[in-house]
């Protein structure tokens, strides 16, 4: 790696293209450690896009496995490191689509993405059946959205805070409109929350 370092923890920050471009090369020469950071950046992106295309359990692991045997194929190919999350996520969306063709819906039919909650302990079993309750009203204004809404706040919700050409990549949505369709769909997911009385009406129409 010629004293190249790495981050460990890619929740902290994105890999720049130098470091990506260092981690390719690197992983190219058979560098397992460079293979695995590269996995820590973009794993939970693409079992966001599987998500978002509401796969079952068994047909989202075998798309995320797919894509990275694809990447290990094209690592000597990719000429813009800076875009390989942008690759891995149209490569993951193609694959979804391929899964989905060949079960025969032309529409997904599974449970839509479920929300990403942060639980805290509590000893209290009141306060933990609260939460329960919140999480199962969210799941449910979640399924009330449009499945376009269902598809973007799924992908969104990527604990690594994909880049609008990920986005655009794995969704097939031109990036121009990533942004006001974000907004429509918050606030759409805000509506459906304050009927369920998740949010109060007043904040929902702020």
């Amino acid at each position: 790696m010629h004293g190249q370092t790495f981050r460990k923890d890619s929740s902290m920050e994105r890999l720049d293209a130098d470091q990506l471009s260092g981690l390719l090369q690197a992983a190219a020469q058979g560098d397992q450690n460079a293979w695995n950071q590269l996995v820590d950046q973009f794993n939970g992106l693409l079992w966001a896009i599987t998500r978002a295309h509401r796969l079952g359990h068994a047909d989202a692991a075998d798309v995320v496995q797919m894509t990275w045997t694809r990447l290990v194929e094209n690592l000597d190919r990719i000429r813009k490191p800076e875009y390989v999350g942008s690759w891995l996520a149209t490569t993951a969306r193609r694959e979804c689509l391929r899964v989905l063709h060949h079960a025969g819906r032309a529409q997904p039919v599974e449970e839509p993405p479920e929300p990403v909650t942060v639980h805290r302990v509590d000893s209290e079993p009141e306060t933990a059946a609260l939460t329960s309750e919140r999480d199962m009203l969210l799941q449910r204004a979640m399924r009330e959205l449009p499945p376009r809404c269902q598809q973007l706040l799924g992908v969104l919700m990527a604990p690594e805070q994909p880049s609008y050409a990920e986005i655009s990549a794995a969704l097939d949505l031109p990036i121009g409109s990533i942004g006001p369709t974000r907004a429509r769909c918050l606030d759409c997911l805000r509506r459906h929350a304050a009927r369920l009385g998740l949010v109060d009406a007043d904040s929902s129409a702020a």
